[in-house]
């Protein structure tokens, strides 16, 4: 797997910027830097870094897009959604609609 070409899916998925990636993964600029313009290939322990700043695991990293297991944050989301009624539902999804723009 090409892991600067998955990384570079994932951040187009989020319009995320290297220096975006960065923040949120709480690394220096120039170790994500490195990464896409020396072809520097990160460590499991950055990469698991790099990944809860994109807040995946690295199963679902390395899935290629079939989730294969769900953070805890995400697996609350779902166990909170199946709790909620259809018109609740449908007002959360235009909540999330919203902030994606």
């Amino acid at each position: 797997m090409d892991v600067t070409a998955r990384l570079r899916e994932l951040m187009e998925e989020r319009n995320w910027t290297e220096y975006r990636l960065a923040k949120e993964a709480g690394l220096s600029q120039s170790t994500i830097s490195n990464m896409f313009n020396r072809g520097t290939v990160p460590s499991v322990a950055t990469l698991e870094t790099i990944c809860n700043g994109l807040g995946i695991t690295l199963g679902q990293f390395f899935s290629e897009g079939q989730l294969v297991e769900l953070t805890s944050e995400q697996a609350a989301f779902f166990r909170d959604w199946k709790t909620l009624k259809a018109d609740e539902k449908q007002l959360v999804s235009q909540i999330v609609e919203k902030l994606k723009r």
